[in-house]
């Protein structure tokens, strides 16, 4: 594993256990707090571990050698594009009667969607 993976990696663990954290607390505040205005804010708390995740994929991607960013560049093209067509099509489909799809589902499919294409384009180069 290079330097760029090892600091990745303690990045990414750090903000999952902060996610994790801060999910568990605001979702514990937010069924007691009732009406406050302040329940957006707490309600927006978990997008600031997930910020610094963000960060520190951009700095990964910086770190890793070239055959690496390109595989990466087509997992990410892949995933965007896949969950891209996957919700317009799903959209269509609710002007139809089909059940809403809740937006916060959407960055979970294009995690997914960029592992299934990374697993993909990374054997393309074995």
């Amino acid at each position: 594993m290079n330097q760029a993976s090892k600091r990745y990696a303690r990045e990414f663990i750090s903000a999952m256990i902060a996610y994790a954290i801060v999910i568990v607390v605001s979702r514990l505040i937010l069924n007691n707090i009732g009406d406050s205005p302040w329940r957006f804010i707490i309600a927006l708390l978990p997008i600031f571990p997930v910020l610094f995740l963000v960060a520190g994929f951009t700095r990964y991607l910086s770190g890793i050698d070239e055959l690496q960013q390109r595989i990466q560049l087509q997992a990410i093209g892949f995933s965007a594009g896949t969950t891209g067509l996957l919700t317009l099509a799903y959209g269509f489909l609710e002007l139809v009667g089909f059940p809403h799809f809740p937006i916060f589902f959407i960055f979970p499919m294009m995690v997914m969607l960029w592992g299934l294409g990374l697993s993909y384009f990374s054997r393309r180069y074995q």
